[in-house]
């Protein structure tokens, strides 16, 4: 099917200053309808439509009073709970320094370190009824390595997520092609009356990005103990 021409794909020309998977990376966002949807709509980044079309099918927002956002960089998820839980506490944390965000406490700090968590929920109050993960490994190029680099900060953010969650609340993070490891998908399952898998029309057809989305936190369920 030919293009309009008056809707061409935007092409990035090669420069020996640039490689050739930035120039396909400036290339694919040139061309991105969800990023130019989210600069017309005012959002930092494309990925806040995955978190509103996980929320149309899964009303993630629909009861949200204290909500985390670990991996919170740029803050396009944090902006889509303001705006549809205006009165809720946010409280987010990002390796990356982050743009203030009304309503939002933002913390630049690595959610690894053994004080993250404490000092998380001390700035939000009390427990959270939602805890949001959209964190990613930096990727070093070996699939392997990413993989298990990755899957060890969605490890982490479901802990934080049994250990502090009020009853009833629910659990999102991103996972890769393949979806949650099952030793972890069966933590979930014991901790959550639902388990299920999701990949938004947001995302990138070409990505290996999935999200895990548990619901129906029950705090008093029987599991092995946390890692130390």
């Amino acid at each position: 099917m030919a293009r309009s021409r008056s809707n061409p794909d935007r092409r990035v020309k090669s420069n020996k200053k640039r490689s050739e998977s930035s120039r396909k990376w400036l290339q694919r966002q040139l061309n991105d309808p969800y990023v130019k949807r989210a600069k017309d709509d005012g959002y930092r980044s494309r990925a806040a439509y995955k978190l509103k079309e996980l929320d149309e099918k899964f009303g993630l927002l629909l009861r949200a009073t204290r909500v985390v956002d670990l991996g919170i960089a740029p803050g396009g998820w944090a902006q889509v709970v303001r705006e549809k839980r205006p009165k809720a506490g946010v409280v987010g944390i990002d390796l990356l320094e982050v743009e203030p965000i009304e309503g939002v406490q933002i913390m630049q700090m690595d959610f690894m370190d053994d004080a993250a968590p404490g000092k998380l929920i001390e700035a939000l109050g009390g427990p959270p009824d939602l805890v949001l993960s959209d964190m990613a490994a930096n990727t070093v190029g070996h699939k392997q390595t990413d993989h298990l680099r990755t899957m060890g900060l969605v490890e982490a953010a479901a802990w934080f997520a049994i250990d502090t969650l009020e009853e009833g609340g629910a659990f999102v993070a991103k996972v890769l092609a393949g979806g949650t490891d099952t030793a972890l998908l069966d933590l979930l399952k014991r901790h959550f009356t639902s388990v299920k898998h999701a990949k938004p029309p947001a995302s990138r057809k070409g990505s290996s990005e999935w999200y895990v989305v548990a619901q129906g936190f029950k705090p008093r369920a029987v599991t092995e103990d946390a890692p130390a």
